[in-house]
């Protein structure tokens, strides 16, 4: 099974990209937090390409910048290329599947509207029917 869970703050503004065939693709830089502190005591972070395609990229172009906190799902990918110098390079990369912004328009974190994309289902504005929005924390029965 190759699928992943990442948490960080966007290092670069997306790059958008179209290819030959008309379809949309994004790329960015995340920076994802360690779990543990090194021996100085200082919580590294790992930077991460992330490729988006189709309505996950337009979302991506669209709505997230450079400093957004974002959470993506998807899996991750090698792929390998021959460089100019004739050297073989490799490259890691996740391919989203799902993102979703945790940064408000006006910067905050955790605002109540988050721009949501989802590469297997178009995005909805309305809430499904049978589910009642909450608030606040508090009105959780848990």
């Amino acid at each position: 099974m190759n699928h992943c869970i990442i948490i960080g703050g966007l290092v670069v503004d997306p790059e958008a990209y179209t290819t030959q065939n008309g379809v949309a693709r994004s790329s960015f830089r995340v920076a994802v937090q360690r779990r543990f502190r090194n021996a100085q005591g200082e919580r590294e972070a790992d930077f991460l390409t992330v490729v988006a395609w189709r309505q996950t990229a337009e979302f991506c172009n669209r709505y997230l910048k450079k400093g957004a906190k974002v959470a993506i799902e998807g899996s991750i990918q090698t792929r390998s290329y021959d460089a100019q110098d004739g050297s073989k390079r490799y490259v890691t990369e996740i391919i989203a599947e799902n993102v979703e912004s945790l940064t408000r328009a006006d910067g905050g974190d955790r605002g109540e509207q988050k721009p949501r994309a989802n590469a297997n289902e178009p995005a909805a504005s309305s809430m499904p029917s049978g589910f009642t929005p909450v608030d606040e924390d508090s009105e959780l029965p848990f």
